[in-house]
């Protein structure tokens, strides 16, 4: 593999010329000439580089809603960009061509942080996502640009498994303002045999990330008979609402048949009905349905009922927030960022 990016940061040298990487829970250590899982952080003669830095495979204008982000600026569009590569291996991955490709410059095109923010603002966007792929792995690009979208007056999110190191947070999300972190299941054995990682890592980053002041939705992906259990479910709103509290939005999105479970069903509406159900008389206050056309997807009043920002599928069709996001039939204020 040629050498190409940026010096990464998050690397310790080992003997016999290895490099240990402490961005993610997997703390590869990596031999001279090869690449950690992620497929983006590589050993070239005992210096860790960052191969993807200013090369994403994948630019789009997007709503923000498709994140999916509903309390963060709604009905505006984002900037979306990510590369190929993860630290994760989900079986069930939705972008997998990107997430899994092992060609990291496959289809690269050049786009230095500064032209993120440039074509950001020509594009009329508000805000640049990385997503896609695992934006973690890409962190030195994301810390880069980040500054200089906040500069620009411009905010960044991140679209994440949340699989990050608690060192390494503080760092790559200086300058994040919002994430929309994946809770796959509430079940370990889940994701030691469906994503090749570990549960517990991701609650807690989502607890620091949350600390470091930045916005945060959550979403889960369900897959009928695998984590559409109501216990597993409940299991994870407990958990939202000891942590996180009520006002966390959750989204629970349907899952289609790809990558190597082709096999599943698509999650039924019905699936996803039980499980905002459960979760809304748990106590969230704000829990939609996602991938699929339903009243799911709207926000609504937690004090009187009134659907305040009335969506189908991606787009907002009306927003009757005031414009200190308050419900203008009852007052309630409605948490955004």
């Amino acid at each position: 593999m040629a050498t190409t990016g940026k010096a990464a940061l998050f690397a310790q040298a080992r003997p016999g010329g290895r490099v240990k990487c402490s961005l993610c829970p997997r703390y590869c250590n990596i031999p001279p000439g090869k690449t950690a899982f992620c497929h983006v952080r590589h050993n070239h003669d005992g210096t860790l580089y960052n191969v993807a830095y200013g090369r994403p495979t994948a630019v789009h204008v997007d709503p923000v809603e498709k994140k999916p982000l509903f309390h963060f600026l709604p009905g505006t569009t984002i900037l979306s960009l990510g590369s190929a590569g993860c630290n994760m291996a989900c079986r069930f991955c939705q972008n997998w061509d990107l997430a899994r490709a092992d060609e990291v410059q496959r289809g690269a095109v050049d786009l230095p942080p500064d032209r993120v923010v440039e074509l950001t603002l020509r594009s009329g966007c508000r805000s640049i996502a990385f997503t896609y792929n695992e934006p973690t792995i890409l962190a030195e690009y994301v810390m880069d640009t980040a500054a200089l979208a906040r500069q620009a007056g411009l905010r960044t999110v991140m679209v994440t498994n949340g699989y990050i190191t608690r060192e390494a947070i503080p760092l790559v999300y200086r300058h994040v303002d919002a994430a929309n972190v994946d809770i796959k299941a509430f079940d370990d054995v889940f994701y030691r045999k469906r994503a090749s990682a570990h549960l517990q890592p991701v609650l807690g980053a989502i607890e620091f990330i949350r600390d470091q002041g930045v916005w945060i939705e959550i979403t889960t992906l369900l897959i009928e008979g695998m984590n559409t259990k109501p216990d597993g479910i409940r299991a994870e709103v407990d958990w939202i609402l000891e942590h996180l509290g009520p006002d966390v939005p959750l989204h629970f999105s349907a899952f289609h048949p790809d990558y190597r479970m082709l096999d599943r069903p698509r999650t039924s509406p019905a699936s996803l009905a039980v499980a905002r159900r459960i979760a809304r008389d748990a106590g969230l206050r704000f829990v939609y349905e996602g991938n699929v056309h339903s009243d799911g997807g709207h926000t609504v009043c937690p004090g009187c009922g009134e659907v305040l920002i009335h969506r189908d599928w991606h787009n907002v069709s009306e927003n009757r927030l005031t414009p200190d996001h308050r419900c203008p039939q009852c007052g309630e204020s409605i948490p955004m960022a």
